[in-house]
C-alpha cells in the first residue's frame, strides 16, 4: 500500500511541476507584453507610489521588501521617460534617490528584452569613484534580488585576472572609467556590441578634463544605437558634451532646478580664520562635538594621512578614520563599512568622499580646506541632509578667499551664513604634536609632505581669485602643524625667483641711461684706486719671481662687489648668472666624452697599460678596428664569427690562468695550514718529542748470537717488532731473567766494539718505536729482555 502510495505521489507531483514552468513562461510574456502597453501613458504627476508605473512584479516585490514605497521626484519624473526608451539628463539635489531613479529602467529594460547571462553585457554603468561604484552594486544587490541578471563590480584595486574570466558572463556591469577601459584594451572575452543602456551617475565628472580622454575611448567602443542616462546634482549642459555621448533628443529632468541646488534642511555656515588657526579649530570643534557624525573634507591625501595620525595619537575621545585615494582599495571598504556602521565618529576625508556618496545620519560637514569651485562645494555639503533628515555644513576660509568664494556660492543662488568662533573654547595642541613630532621620525616626515602637499594643492588651483599663494603665512602654518623647522618649498622658490626676473627685466627696460652712468662712477673710482695701491706693492717686491698684474682684469672687492653687480643687472638682465641645473651639468660632460666610473691605470713610464679583459687581443681584431666604418656598408656577419672565435682563445686562456692562480692559491693556503698546526704541535709536545731512549737495551747479538751480516740483524729486529701486537701482553718468566738481562746490559754499553756493531739496528729500533706509545715501548722491553 505504501508503494502504490509512493508510485502515485512522483508522478502526480513531475506533472504538477512541469504545468507550473509553462504558466510561468506564459505569465512572463503576458507580463511584457502588458508592461509595454502602458510605458506611453505615463504621467509623472499621477504617479503617487511605485505601483502605479508599469514595473515587473519582480522589481516591485524587491522594491517593498527594501521599504521603497514612495518615489521621489527625481524618480517620478526621470523613470517614465527612461522606461520609454528615451535618453534622460537628470539634474537633482543631493540626497533625493538618483541611483534608484536609473537601476530601476535598467532592470525592466533586460527584463523586458529577457535578457540572460548567454546574452553578454547588456547594460554599463559608469561612477567616477570606486566607492560610488561599491554602493551602486550593493543597491543594485537589494533592487534586483529578485531576477536571475548577473551583475559585477569592476574597479581599480581588485583581482584583474578574476575579472576577466568572468566578464562575458556580466549582464549589468557597473565600473569606474580607467578599469572599464582596461578591460577594452586587454581582455579578449569583453563584448560590447549588444549593449542596451549606458548609464553616467556623477555624470559632469565623468566628462570633465579629468576623464575626458579615458571616457572618449570608452564612448568610441560603445554601439551608437543605445539609451544613454545621465544624472548628477550638478548636471553638465555642455553642447560638447551631449554631442560625445551622440544623445539622440534628450528629455532634461530637473525638478529641483527653481529651488536651490542644495536640500532645504542643510543649515550652511561659514567661518573666517588665520591658516595657522584651523587645526587648533578643528581639534577644539571635535573636542566639542563627541558625540556626533562628522565628516571632515581636506585637499590633499597627505594632509588627511598627517591629521588623522597626530589626532590619533592626541586621543579626542571618539572614532577616527581617514578615507584618501592612495589606500588600497579593500582597506578603503573596509573603512566605507565601518562609518557606515558607526554613529560617533569623525571621517578625515579627501574628495573621494565628496560625490554620490549616501552615508547614514551625518551630523556635521567641515571643509577645512576651501574647495576648487561652487560645485565641490555643493557635493561636499550633500553629504549631510539627506533624505529630508537635517544636517550642518561649515566651511573654513581664509580672509584672502573669503571675499571671492562668497560672492560665487551668492550667485548660484546659495545662502550662507557667516558665524564667530569663542575664543575660550579654542585650545590648541600645538605642544603635543611638536613632542609627537620629536619623538617619532616618520610622522615628523609626513608632517613635512602634509605641509608641502597643501601649499601645491593652492598653487594649482584655477581660480586665482580664490587662491592666493603670497597671502599665506607658510612659516606660521608649518608650526601650527607641529614642525619647527620650515621645509623647504622648492617648487614655491623658483616661482618666486622667475617672478622676481620678469620684474628685474621690466625695471631695467624702462631706467633711463643717465642714472647708470652716474652709478658708474664710484666702482671706477674704486678700480684705480686698487691699480695704484696694487703696482706700488709690485716695485716694493722685486725680489718676487712671479708676479701679477690686475690692470686688464675686472678687480672684486668687498666694497663695490654688490654695487657692481647690480648695476651689471640694470645693464643688461639676460647677464644675469643662470641656475646651472643637474641636465644641464650632464649635458657638458657627455659634450667633453668623460666617461663616467672609468678606472686608468699607468705604468712607471707614464704609459696608460691596458686591461687584456676590456680590449680586443687578436690581430684580426685589431685589423677589424682600424678598418674604414664606410667602406663596408655595413657589418661583415662572417668577419664578425671569426673575430670571435679569435677573441674565444684568448678568453680560454685567461680563464685557465686564473683558474690555475686560484688552486695555487688554495695549496699555498692549505700549506700555510698545515705549518701552523705543525708549529702548535712542537710549541705544546708532540709525539715526535715523547719517543723513547732504547739505548739502555741489551745488545741482540749477546742475547741472540751473532748474525751474518747487519741487515740480517736489522731484519729480525723488524721481524721482532711487528710480531709485537700478539706478544706485548705476554709477561716474562722470571724476576731473575729480568735481573740478569739488565746486568748484562749494563756490561754491553761499556763494550765500544759492541755498541759500533749494533749502532744501525739502534737506529732502525729507535725510528720503529717512535711509533710506539710509552706503554708498548715498555712491553717491547720487556718481551726482549725476558727472550733470554
Amino acid at each position: 500500500m505504501q508503494n502504490k502510495e509512493k508510485g502515485n505521489f512522483k508522478p502526480k507531483n513531475r506533472k504538477t511541476f512541469k504545468k507550473k514552468t509553462q504558466q510561468n513562461k506564459i505569465n512572463e510574456d503576458d507580463e511584457i507584453k502588458e508592461i509595454q502597453s502602458k510605458y506611453d501613458s505615463i504621467v509623472p504627476s499621477n504617479v503617487k507610489c511605485f505601483d502605479d508605473l508599469p514595473l515587473s512584479y519582480k522589481t516591485k516585490k524587491a522594491l517593498k521588501e527594501c521599504n521603497y514605497k514612495t518615489p521621489t521626484d527625481i524618480q517620478r519624473e526621470s523613470i517614465g521617460y527612461a522606461l520609454q526608451g528615451r535618453d534622460v539628463l537628470g539634474a537633482a539635489v543631493t540626497g533625493s534617490g538618483k541611483t534608484l531613479a536609473f537601476l530601476v529602467p535598467v532592470l525592466e529594460k533586460l527584463y523586458t528584452q529577457k535578457w540572460s547571462r548567454m546574452d553578454g553585457t547588456g547594460a554599463i554603468i559608469i561612477s567616477p569613484t570606486r566607492e560610488l561604484a561599491y554602493q551602486i552594486f550593493e543597491t543594485l544587490r537589494k533592487v534586483g534580488a529578485k531576477h536571475d541578471f548577473s551583475a559585477g563590480l569592476i574597479i581599480g584595486g581588485k583581482n584583474l585576472k578574476f575579472e576577466r574570466g568572468r566578464m562575458d558572463q556580466c549582464n549589468i556591469m557597473i565600473c569606474t572609467p580607467g578599469r572599464l577601459l582596461q578591460h577594452m584594451d586587454e581582455n579578449p572575452l569583453f563584448n560590447a556590441t549588444s549593449m542596451q543602456i549606458l548609464v553616467l551617475d556623477e555624470a559632469d565628472r565623468c566628462l570633465d578634463m579629468g576623464f575626458e580622454q579615458t571616457m572618449n575611448a570608452i564612448i568610441e567602443n560603445l554601439p551608437p544605437e543605445r539609451q544613454t542616462l545621465l544624472f548628477s546634482a550638478t548636471q553638465t549642459k555642455s553642447v560638447k558634451d551631449l554631442a560625445r555621448l551622440s544623445l539622440d533628443n534628450p528629455v532634461y529632468v530637473a525638478p529641483h532646478e527653481q529651488q536651490m541646488t542644495t536640500p532645504q534642511s542643510l543649515q550652511q555656515n561659514y567661518v573666517v580664520i588665520n591658516l595657522e588657526d584651523k587645526i587648533t579649530m578643528l581639534w577644539s570643534f571635535i573636542k566639542n562635538h563627541l558625540k556626533q557624525k562628522c565628516i571632515v573634507f581636506m585637499s590633499s591625501c597627505k594632509q588627511v594621512k598627517y591629521i588623522y595620525e597626530i589626532f590619533c595619537k592626541l586621543r579626542p575621545g571618539t572614532s577616527l578614520l581617514a578615507l584618501y585615494g592612495t589606500l588600497h582599495q579593500d582597506r578603503r571598504v573596509a573603512i566605507y563599512n565601518e562609518f557606515m556602521r558607526k554613529s560617533n565618529v569623525v571621517l578625515f576625508a579627501t574628495d573621494v568622499a565628496s560625490r554620490g556618496l549616501d552615508f547614514p545620519v551625518v551630523n556635521w560637514v567641515i571643509q577645512l580646506d576651501c574647495p576648487e569651485d561652487v560645485t565641490q562645494y555643493i557635493h561636499r555639503a550633500g553629504r549631510t541632509a539627506r533624505h529630508k533628515a537635517k544636517g550642518e555644513s561649515l566651511l573654513v576660509l581664509l580672509p584672502s578667499e573669503e571675499e571671492a568664494m562668497i560672492e560665487e556660492l551668492t550667485q548660484k543662488k546659495i545662502s550662507i551664513n557667516k558665524i564667530s568662533i569663542d575664543p575660550r573654547k579654542m585650545f590648541s595642541p600645538r605642544a603635543k604634536m611638536e613632542a609627537f613630532l620629536a619623538q617619532n621620525k616618520e610622522l615628523k616626515e609626513s608632517a613635512q609632505r602634509a605641509f608641502v602637499s597643501y601649499i601645491k594643492s593652492v598653487i594649482l588651483m584655477k581660480n586665482k581669485k580664490v587662491f592666493n599663494v603670497e597671502a599665506l603665512d607658510t612659516d606660521a602654518y608649518a608650526r601650527s602643524l607641529g614642525l619647527v623647522v620650515v621645509p623647504r618649498i622648492r617648487f614655491l622658490q623658483r616661482l618666486k625667483k622667475r617672478q622676481q626676473k620678469q620684474k628685474e627685466g621690466r625695471e631695467s627696460a624702462s631706467s633711463e641711461s643717465s642714472e647708470e652712468e652716474e652709478e658708474e662712477k664710484p666702482v671706477q673710482k674704486e678700480q684705480n684706486k686698487l691699480i695704484l695701491a696694487h703696482s706700488s706693492e709690485d716695485e716694493d717686491n722685486d725680489d718676487d719671481l712671479f708676479t701679477i698684474k690686475r690692470k686688464d682684469h675686472e678687480v672684486d672687492t668687498q666694497i663695490g662687489e654688490d654695487e657692481h653687480a647690480d648695476i651689471s643687472l640694470a645693464k643688461n638682465p639676460a647677464k644675469a648668472p643662470k641656475i646651472v641645473t643637474k641636465a644641464a651639468l650632464a649635458k657638458r660632460v657627455l659634450k667633453k666624452k668623460i666617461v663616467a666610473n672609468k678606472k686608468v691605470v699607468f705604468d712607471e713610464e707614464g704609459e696608460q697599460l691596458k686591461d687584456p679583459t676590456k680590449h680586443l687581443q687578436s690581430d684580426l681584431a685589431r685589423e677589424y678596428e682600424n678598418e674604414d666604418e664606410d667602406d663596408g656598408g655595413g657589418i661583415d656577419i662572417e668577419k664578425a664569427k671569426r673575430l670571435l672565435r679569435e677573441e674565444d682563445k684568448f678568453d680560454k686562456e685567461r680563464f685557465r690562468e686564473k683558474i690555475k692562480a686560484k688552486r695555487k692559491a688554495k695549496k699555498q693556503k692549505l700549506k700555510k695550514k698545515r705549518d701552523d698546526d705543525q708549529q702548535e704541535l712542537d710549541d705544546f709536545g708532540s709525539d715526535e718529542d715523547d719517543d723513547v731512549d732504547l739505548s739502555w737495551l741489551p745488545d741482540p747479538d749477546k742475547i741472540y748470537g751473532p748474525k751474518n751480516s747487519d741487515e740480517e740483524s736489522v731484519s729480525d729486529a723488524e721481524s721482532e717488532i711487528h710480531q709485537l701486537p700478539t706478544k706485548l701482553f705476554e709477561k716474562p718468566r722470571n724476576k731473575r731473567e729480568l735481573s740478569v738481562s739488565m746486568s748484562e746490559n749494563s756490561s754491553a754499553d761499556e763494550d765500544e766494539e759492541e755498541d759500533k756493531r749494533s749502532k744501525p739496528i739502534k737506529k732502525k729500533a729507535k725510528k720503529m718505536a717512535s711509533k710506539l706509545s710509552v706503554d708498548e715501548a715498555e712491553m717491547l722491553a720487556m718481551r726482549l729482555l725476558g727472550s733470554e
